[in-house]
């Protein structure tokens, strides 16, 4: 698997511990950075693999990376690709890591609202397309982190969340109460880039399932 100059790959990987779970399956894959990320200031590097490079970068930018064709291939949890939107790209495998759920969680024992809700999220359109669904009206307070405080501050009544495994919730008085959506990490690809790069981005995407179905 080598990529030529007119086909060099990008893979756009996901800072922080989906990146600590993603290196060692890759590196599986005979896919490792020639640096390590973990003290090299930059942000993208060589690998093994020829005309293969990772880049490091936010979450939350994967899916704009790989959808404009900036990366080719990108690693992300599949909450940021249920709030980015996925149609513009294929999502061709689950990597199985950085398991969790993505729930509403509410104050231990307080009755539920009756009436427009208050719901705090980072998770705005998941948000709203699922209280559609439940035919619930809410206002959506948009907050990028302490969602937790959110109800006991009286800035919220509910909140959606990642939860993984419930002690921070527990913690601020919360519960969870309804599952979102199972998540975990998912490969993406550019439409175009799977077209044109194809013989070098199809023999990736087996070595890396052959990883995936090993580590199982």
């Amino acid at each position: 698997m080598t990529a030529t100059n007119y086909q060099k790959i990008v893979i756009a990987l996901t800072k922080g511990r989906i990146l600590d779970e993603v290196l060692p399956l890759f590196q599986q894959a005979g896919i490792a950075p020639l640096e390590d990320i973990h003290v090299s200031r930059k942000l993208i590097f060589d690998t093994t693999v020829p005309g293969v490079q990772i880049m490091v970068i936010r979450g939350s930018d994967v899916p704009t990376y790989v959808e404009f064709g900036s990366a080719d291939i990108g690693v992300v949890g599949k909450d940021l690709l249920m709030e980015h939107g996925s149609e513009d790209f294929y999502e061709p495998l689950d990597l199985h890591l950085a398991k969790c759920r993505l729930m509403t969680a509410a104050p231990v024992g307080v009755a539920p609202v009756q009436g427009r809700v208050k719901v705090a999220t980072k998770f705005a359109n998941i948000t709203k397309r699922y209280f559609a669904e439940q035919g619930a009206q809410i206002d959506v307070i948009k907050l990028n982190g302490a969602l937790e405080l959110a109800p006991s501050m009286g800035l919220a009544d509910i909140i959606v969340d990642i939860v993984d495994s419930g002690n921070t919730l527990k913690a601020n008085g919360l519960e969870p109460l309804a599952l979102i959506a199972h998540i975990s990490s998912r490969v993406i690809v550019n439409k175009a880039a799977m077209k044109m790069k194809h013989a070098v981005i199809n023999p990736l995407l087996q070595r890396l399932a052959e990883a995936v179905e090993a580590k199982k």
